[in-house]
């Protein structure tokens, strides 16, 4: 657990460096895995190892076997098999909640940990959004997660939707809920809905205008949060009505709408007959807000504070992207849950360790490169499992140095078109299923050579 640990610059009595204690992490595998036989690939192995590969530029089964033999000759144990049926066994009965607890553990205490001046006016601001992942076509993750409905069987992949709640400070994961993309109720809201009662008394949630419905900003509401959103686009908003605040900045009172058919009579009844909301146009864009004090919260800070939204679909490009968790590799729902769980707490620790870094160099986590830290961190991967205990202090101390260097170009106002260059390559797409397709080459193949031999 400590080399682990060390693996990401965590040590006891320091800044942002202790952010999942030792006595923490054990606690967590007490609870979650309870009694387990001694294995190869015991709980924390099995870990560690699963952490390794979502970083790893490789990703299979394979390379992380491998690693796993590597570490036990390197540690003067028997060497283990290169069959990857035994760690994938493991995986398969590593808990779920042990990754998921981690990786929120993780996130909370970067949120604890963190100086006030990288809050907004000493307020938690946090991000939400929603992204979809592929998976293998499997019989069970189609079960779990349809495919789009247009597609033919056999033509597509599954898709999950993810929905995250990400802090603009530090840009950690705090929550995340995990859902089909088809089917009724499977929509970024109702994903939002069920995590909304994680939220903090006092946080501010920026998120984007399909979150701005009116049943929406009343439960988030509910939770004590404040909210900055962009106005829906079928929604007029007209500045001769309301309070008066400004040049196109008024408050005016939002009615409550019919009851919809997803929302039953008891909840309907809890919610207000009206909410009180801030709507200001700047910049080409409406925004609707909770913080309704014009002389506390300005409508430049405002836009300002919205324009900082783009961050999270930064932080979902890092995750999806960089490393790689657009397309998952698991071939049941389960273990599609807990690779995502894993790509996420493996996120969570290369911020904490970019805040610890950004702290020690007195600049903010999000001037420093996602990709660049996780780059360093590959780097001084092997360096870090087999340092001396003595010399991980020094080795630390090159490591958070580098990934400070990793600074991002400031680039204000900056606009690319979301549109791609390189053409693909000029294959024909599949419109039928590849058994069928791959039985009608093996005729085509029999036929020429029949022709042959006469």
């Amino acid at each position: 657990m400590r080399r682990w640990r060390a693996r990401f610059v965590q040590s006891v009595g320091t800044v942002l460096g202790d952010v999942l204690g030792l006595q923490l992490l054990m606690q967590f595998i007490e609870e979650e895995a309870g009694q387990f036989r001694d294995r190869v690939y015991s709980p924390m192995v099995t870990l560690g190892l699963f952490i390794e590969q979502v970083l790893s530029a490789d990703h299979s089964c394979q390379d992380a076997v491998a690693r796993a033999l590597s570490a036990r000759v390197a540690q003067g144990q028997a060497p283990s098999s290169l069959n990857t049926g035994p760690y994938c066994k493991a995986r398969a009965r590593l808990p779920l909640g042990l990754l998921e607890r981690m990786g929120q553990e993780v996130g909370r205490g970067l949120c604890v940990g963190q100086p006030a001046t990288w809050r907004w006016r000493n307020r938690e601001v946090k991000l939400v959004d929603g992204t979809v992942v592929s998976m293998p076509d499997t019989r069970a993750n189609q079960a779990r997660f349809p495919q789009n409905h247009q597609q033919s069987a056999g033509l597509g992949f599954p898709l999950a939707r993810a929905v995250a709640i990400i802090s603009l400070s530090c840009g950690a994961v705090l929550q995340w809920a995990v859902g089909p993309c088809e089917g009724k109720e499977t929509g970024e809201t109702a994903l939002l809905w069920g995590l909304a009662h994680k939220l903090v008394r006092g946080d501010v949630v920026v998120i984007d205008r399909c979150y701005a419905g009116y049943f929406m900003l009343a439960w988030l509401m509910h939770w004590g949060v404040d909210v900055v959103v962009r106005q829906h686009q079928r929604r007029h908003t007209d500045f001769r009505q309301g309070k008066r605040m400004g040049a196109r900045d008024h408050v005016v009172h939002w009615d409550r709408p019919q009851r919809p058919a997803w929302m039953d009579a008891a909840t309907y009844a809890a919610m207000p007959q009206s909410l009180l909301l801030r709507e200001v146009r700047s910049a080409g864009w409406t925004l609707v807000s909770t913080l309704t004090d014009a002389k506390e919260v300005s409508k430049r800070e405002l836009l300002d504070l919205y324009r900082l939204r783009w961050q999270v679909e930064l932080d979902f490009r890092s995750i999806k992207a960089v490393m790689q968790m657009d397309i998952l590799r698991c071939k049941t729902p389960q273990m599609v849950c807990k690779e995502i769980a894993a790509h996420l707490l493996a996120y969570n620790l290369v911020r904490a360790v970019m805040a610890r870094a950004a702290y020690l160099s007195a600049v903010l986590p999000r001037q420093l490169s996602f990709k660049g830290a996780l780059q360093v961190l590959r780097a001084f991967e092997e360096n870090l499992r087999h340092s001396p205990h003595g010399r991980l202090e020094i080795r630390h101390a090159h490591v958070l140095a580098g990934i400070a260097q990793m600074r991002l170009p400031e680039r204000p106002g900056r606009v690319e078109p979301r549109v791609v260059k390189r053409r693909p390559k000029p294959h024909r797409l599949l419109t039928e299923p590849r058994h069928i397709l791959r039985q009608r080459l093996l005729q085509q193949q029999q036929r020429h050579t029949e022709a042959f031999l006469r």
